[in-house]
């Protein structure tokens, strides 16, 4: 239990409060899954899954030893949340390089009309829904942790359907996410999303500049805008 003992309990000191090193560990993590998804590797998943477990225990203070002691449900949910759909990506992404070797393992794209209206419902029904819960049980910001909790759920399956549009989600998220996290002293945390937004605007750009140039082969590679089962 040497190293592990290690992980779940050493801390070091930032600006003069205790921060856990799990979860500059996690967010590391996080930000190399990021820069794999840019460049539209496989890996980009399990290694988020990884940073995912890590960054479960930071966000629930009363279970795991925190220097914050919040419990931020919307943000530990959707470590398991991220953890599933990331599955899903993983499977998703390794089959299309299969039936198209030597690619990437998805080809950006746009996501049609019907996606975009989809993707609003899910964010306003999501975030309605998940607020109230994530208040009953005391959740500490809900409101934001709520719209976290949704969004990042959508960019993450977006992600995983190859949409240009997923970046942009996820910079709604880091726009809510920042100002919270530094209120509840999640200051790794908070950095790391400041640099996720810098980098999504990077991978939109990059998304948007492949997609463009893959157009005219769209009707060739039906594998990549097929419509959810």
């Amino acid at each position: 239990m040497g190293a592990l003992g290690w992980l779940l309990d050493a801390q070091v000191q930032i600006a003069g409060s205790p921060v856990l090193v799990r979860e500059i560990v996690g967010n590391v993590f996080g930000l190399v899954s990021a820069l794999l998804g840019l460049r539209r590797v496989v890996w980009a998943w399990p290694v988020g899954m990884i940073g995912n477990a890590l960054l479960l225990t930071v966000f629930l203070g009363g279970v795991f030893a925190t220097p914050q002691a919040h419990d931020l449900y919307g943000q530990a949910g959707r470590q398991v949340f991220f953890f599933a759909v990331s599955v899903y990506g993983w499977w998703r992404w390794r089959r299309n390089r299969r039936a198209d070797a030597g690619h990437a393992a998805v080809q950006p794209r746009w996501a049609t009309g019907r996606e975009r209206l989809a993707m609003l419902l899910a964010a306003a029904v999501g975030t309605a829904a998940a607020y109230p819960v994530l208040a009953a049980l005391g959740s500490w910001g809900p409101l934001p942790d709520a719209w976290i909790l949704t969004g990042s759920l959508l960019a993450t399956y977006g992600m995983a359907r190859g949409w240009v549009e997923f970046w942009l989600v996820w910079i709604a998220v880091d726009a809510v996410g920042v100002p919270l996290l530094l209120r509840g002293g999640f200051y790794p945390s908070a950095v790391m999303y400041l640099i996720y937004g810098a980098l999504c605007a990077g991978g939109f750009a990059a998304w948007w500049r492949t997609s463009r140039a893959a157009r005219p082969a769209a009707a060739r590679t039906p594998i990549y805008t097929e419509a959810v089962a």
